[in-house]
């Protein structure tokens, strides 16, 4: 898939079908956020490939009341949990890049995952501490975001997005672009 479409045609997925996703194609996806771009090459992100009913439904109890990816992470047959350690990462000016660096990746995974034929959801809300011990992540990282991934159960309609008049200027802010 041509990767302008691959941008243009990525949606957040929250319904599943059960059909298993092969290995490899887990690994091929977990390369292209490997080979992410991150501050100073350090690279502060891992993953925790979860398969298991019941470590899904643990991670879905460790969602916060309400959320609706709580579901699709309990239902996907697979949900790829990233940690960080933001010692490993920089810190300037009050910009923690380990959050930065980790998105970076997960962008990466998420389109890699369409580009393969499969759905993600970036999921951010989540009491860490549950999520956490159910996936026994040192102390030193944080459990950033999860993500359900699965074949899509259908694929949803584009959602609106802003004119790039709204939000790109040129020199300065609010100067439109030529």
């Amino acid at each position: 898939m041509e990767l302008y479409q691959v941008l243009e045609e990525r949606r957040s997925i929250r319904k599943y079908l059960p059909d298993p996703v092969p290995a490899a194609t887990v690994q091929k996806i977990l390369d292209a956020a490997r080979i992410a771009p991150s501050w100073s090459n350090l690279q502060c992100w891992r993953f925790i490939v979860v398969r298991s009913r019941e470590k899904r439904e643990q991670l879905a109890a460790a969602l916060a009341g309400g959320n609706p990816a709580a579901k699709a992470v309990a239902e996907a047959p697979v949900v790829i949990v990233a940690c960080a350690d933001p010692k490993a990462s920089g810190d300037h000016d009050g910009k923690a890049y380990y959050l930065l660096d980790t998105g970076l990746a997960l962008q990466q995974l998420i389109l890699a995952a369409h580009a393969e034929g499969l759905g993600t959801c970036w999921v951010a809300w989540f009491d860490e501490a549950k999520a956490r011990a159910v996936c026994n992540v040192p102390p030193e990282y944080r459990v950033v975001a999860l993500t359900p991934l699965g074949v899509p159960e259908r694929r949803p309609s584009p959602r609106p997005r802003k004119a790039l008049a709204e939000i790109a200027f040129a020199e300065e802010w609010g100067k439109p672009l030529p």
